[in-house]
């Protein structure tokens, strides 16, 4: 059995995998005790699949805080990880990665054999990142799942989408009686539209994938597809797939 550990800014991820396929899977939030809280993940990923501490081939980690693990067996970096993964799940068709933590963006291209070519990373700032999500349906009390809209609905126009003012913003359009869907809308398509100045020109290549949590909302990956003018490309469970990268590489 190997285990890869994602432990990203806003949660953390652990993947079991038996070749040829992921056994197991779980996310708790991030917070501190970092150590600990991967530990209670990988005892449950032990009990779940009725495997012995012994039968663990490696423990792989990556993530923000993958130096705070002291049982990982091998440190892996989160660009190489996030290449690994989407590799293998997309069946090696993926040439371009978004990817949106919790904390920043990253656009990954890759090779046919799935080596990094090139990325790009947004500035210091959360501005469109999955923290600056958390806060957006924290405020507008709807799931990110749920941050869809139908096409007739008209977006409103998100000026800033730094998570700092985020929340001032979003509050000060509901309370002028703003509809909650429109303000949906403009945070997907403000998103989108940050997203695709980080790609500029050159960057993008087909075939397009998205990971992270923020992939489980489908109102974002319509709004991406329209700045991108290209089709968008989502795994079965995108927030994994940094996670189960780091036990693949090594």
């Amino acid at each position: 059995m190997k285990i890869g550990i994602d432990v990203g800014s806003t949660g953390i991820k652990v993947v079991f995998f038996k070749d040829p396929a992921i056994v197991w899977q779980q996310v708790t939030p991030t917070k501190p005790g970092q150590a600990g809280l991967v530990q209670t993940l990988i005892d449950q990923g032990l009990a779940a699949t009725g495997t012995l501490k012994n039968d663990i081939e490696k423990i792989s980690v990556t993530g923000y805080g993958r130096h705070l693990i002291p049982s990982s067996d091998r440190i892996v970096d989160e660009i190489s990880a996030n290449a690994a993964g989407i590799h293998r799940l997309s069946g090696g068709t993926a040439r371009t990665l978004i990817n949106i933590g919790g904390q920043d963006v990253k656009i990954i291209t890759l090779t046919d054999q799935g080596q990094v070519s090139d990325f790009r990373m947004n500035d210091k700032c959360a501005a469109g990142t999955g923290r600056f999500f958390e806060i957006a349906a924290t405020i507008l009390d709807t799931p990110l799942d749920a941050f869809y809209t139908e096409d007739t609905v008209e977006p409103v126009n998100i000026n800033s989408t730094c998570a700092v003012f985020a929340e001032s913003e979003i509050i000060s359009l509901l309370a002028k009686g703003v509809n909650k869907q429109s303000i949906i809308k403009g945070i997907n398509h403000a998103v989108a539209n940050r997203i695709a100045r980080l790609a500029g020109n050159g960057l993008m290549e087909e075939k397009v994938y998205i990971d992270g949590g923020p992939a489980q909302n489908k109102g974002l990956i319509e709004s991406l597809e329209d700045a991108l003018m290209c089709d968008i490309n989502v795994t079965d469970s995108p927030q994994f797939t940094v996670a189960f990268g780091a036990l693949l590489t090594g």
